[in-house]
């Protein structure tokens, strides 16, 4: 895990058990570009918090890659429109008010498939913590605006270019990228959707300096 300036692991997995109440159900959001920790911080709160809380990932989300190339956005998965963003925002509305015996399936988003995976996720109506991770929470345009009143707090999680770029080269290396089609993809379509990403951290409720 990456040092995180001003807000260490513990302080933070503090702040997101205080959401965590038995008897009452919150969502907790973890927004930035790609590349900046999201899932790996979201899935050390859930392992912290033990048994509190269980992570729904926003990339469960995906257009499936057929509808994708259907619709000519397959050279720009991962931007706003790649996403079933009023799904998303569904499910959110959902778990937001469990019912009583009722087990919510989310979805989730296998790397090495690259597609979306449906009833991944069991949220069980006594958990009271949900954390979920993204890019596009703090969003405002093409049909996010409805998500960020659905979470009772969103972290913004900045890490600078210079680190977090060749991380996420690597991580396209690692899921069968050659290194120079890594390198393009991560400058012509994730560093374009992480400038919008960008524009939203204002909204956030913290930002997690991470380096």
């Amino acid at each position: 895990m990456r040092r995180m300036e001003a807000q260490g692991l513990d302080r933070l997995a503090e702040r997101a058990g205080a959401l965590a109440r038995p008897g009452t159900r919150r969502l907790l959001g973890l927004a930035g570009p790609p590349g900046a920790g999201k899932s790996t911080l979201a899935a050390r709160l859930v392992e912290r918090l033990d048994g509190l809380a269980v992570l729904v990932p926003m990339d469960g989300f995906h257009l499936a890659g057929a509808e994708l190339a259907r619709l000519g956005r397959a050279d720009r998965k991962g931007a706003p429109d790649t996403f079933d963003a009023a799904g998303y925002a569904a499910l959110l509305a959902r778990l937001r008010a469990p019912e009583p015996g009722t087990v919510v399936y989310a979805p989730a988003f296998d790397r090495a498939l690259e597609e979306p995976v449906a009833g991944s996720v069991a949220v069980p109506p006594e958990t009271p913590l949900v954390v979920t991770e993204g890019n596009y929470l703090l969003h405002g345009g093409d049909g996010w605006a409805a998500v960020r009143p659905l979470l009772d707090e969103v972290w913004y999680l900045d890490l600078p270019d210079a680190l977090r770029v060749p991380r996420l080269v690597a991580r396209h290396v690692r899921f069968g990228r050659s290194e120079a089609e890594a390198e393009a993809w991560v400058s012509r379509s994730d560093e374009a959707n992480a400038r919008l990403i960008a524009r939203g951290r204002h909204r956030a409720d913290l930002v997690v300096r991470m380096d």
